[in-house]
């Protein structure tokens, strides 16, 4: 009896997880529109490769957005599942002290992808290169163009994994949404999620300070607090000490209220221990520094929030230290985000990511509205959602 033919659109870690575990009782196809696989995995691996995380259960699903369907398929196939199924391909993985999962040392991000399609071509995956998924024919099957020509794609069932709107460069956009919704799917503009904030710093700070790293701190957000860095930058601030508030500060903009944070530069010690460290005699503004343990950046930030007075009296410097608040003028593009939020309603599919419509296409990865901080908890997300929908898949074919 020959196998059921399965279509999956998009390259990224959501198709290559569902192709993998598809692979032993279906005709896989994977149709990629760009020149190779999983640019945006590879771009991932720039900034410290996390392949997930080590948390588990509910400290896992509570760092996700409240979607019990999204939740679900996280237990189904967890952090631990994952770190099981690189070591069954061959890439072992350690846990960094902050609970982020990596390769082993020397492991690179192009190695993992490199082995990932070699196991999906061995396990007969057929792979489409230069395909680009273009809409709906009037029975709803993909169309795909591929050298100038449109192409009809005929299969059993249909999964897409087209990715959200972050990260451009590597094919990532929104072009895709409009054939949904002429088939009747409910999409959500796509927002920024995990980037950077925009502040008004004065041209003097952002030329001196531009690039200048805010290490060991506490911001304060919307009844949230992490711990971390951030980086001055032109525009304001990045960082991850910055990503996990963007939702909060997201959802406060969107309602044309003032948003704002507070950071506190000296999270470690107490508002009487850095007014100890201050001389008798008192001490005068070019030794703050130097007295305090704090960069000049800092200083300056602290200046901003503080009349001339203030700014001069050195007990009062100290607490300030510990809460600086700092006006948000909005958040970075889309293009210039890590993530993104929007994309297909969660409302639209059912428990195994089936359209609700159309139950022969499935949706999986950053299609769908969800979100999560950096971390592994993007990649994870993926990856569980892909195998979710495998699992349904093969279910159904030993029926």
């Amino acid at each position: 009896m020959p196998k059921s033919k399965v279509a999956l659109f998009g390259g990224g870690p959501a198709c290559l997880m569902a192709a993998y575990q598809l692979s032993e009782n279906h005709d896989v196809h994977i149709f990629e529109k760009g020149k190779r696989l999983g640019r945006k995995f590879l771009v991932a691996g720039n900034g410290g490769f996390n392949l997930t995380n080590e948390a588990q259960g509910k400290e896992l699903q509570l760092v996700y957005s409240n979607h019990p369907k999204l939740h679900k398929a996280l237990a189904q196939f967890n952090t631990v599942d994952t770190r099981n199924w690189l070591s069954e391909i061959g890439i072992e993985t350690f846990v960094g002290s902050s609970g982020r999962v990596f390769p082993k040392k020397g492991i690179k991000p192009a190695d993992v992808l490199k082995r990932i399609i070699k196991m999906l071509e061995k396990k007969g995956v057929q792979i489409h290169l230069d395909h680009t998924f273009i809409g709906f024919n009037n029975k709803a099957q993909p169309i795909v163009k591929s050298n100038e020509n449109d192409t009809v794609i005929e299969a059993n069932h249909y999964v897409f994994g087209l990715g959200g709107g972050s990260w451009a460069k590597t094919g990532s956009n929104s072009v895709w949404m409009l054939p949904f919704q002429e088939v009747g799917v409910q999409t959500l503009p796509f927002r920024s999620s995990n980037c950077g904030i925009d502040v008004v710093w004065d041209r003097e700070f952002q030329e001196k300070f531009g690039g200048t790293p805010l290490k060991n701190i506490a911001i304060n957000a919307y009844e949230l607090n992490y711990k971390g860095e951030a980086v001055v930058t032109g525009y304001g601030l990045e960082g991850n000490a910055i990503y996990p508030l963007v939702p909060a500060i997201r959802e406060v903009l969107a309602k044309n209220e003032r948003a704002y944070i507070t950071i506190d530069f000296k999270p470690n010690s107490s508002i009487e221990m850095l007014q100890s460290k201050i001389p008798h005699g008192g001490i005068k503004p070019k030794n703050y520094a130097f007295t305090f343990n704090i960069s000049k950046a800092v200083q300056q930030i602290a200046k901003m929030g503080l009349n001339k007075e203030d700014y001069l009296n050195p007990d009062v410097f100290a607490a300030s230290l510990k809460k600086v608040s700092v006006p948000i003028q909005g958040l970075r593009p889309v293009a210039q985000a890590i993530s993104t939020v929007g994309g297909i309603a969660m409302t639209e599919i059912d428990e195994q990511f089936g359209l609700n419509n159309h139950p022969q296409i499935s949706i999986i990865g950053e299609m769908l509205d969800w979100d999560a901080p950096t971390g592994g908890f993007l990649l994870q997300a993926c990856f569980s959602t892909g195998y979710v929908v495998a699992q349904k898949l093969n279910e159904q074919s030993n029926l």
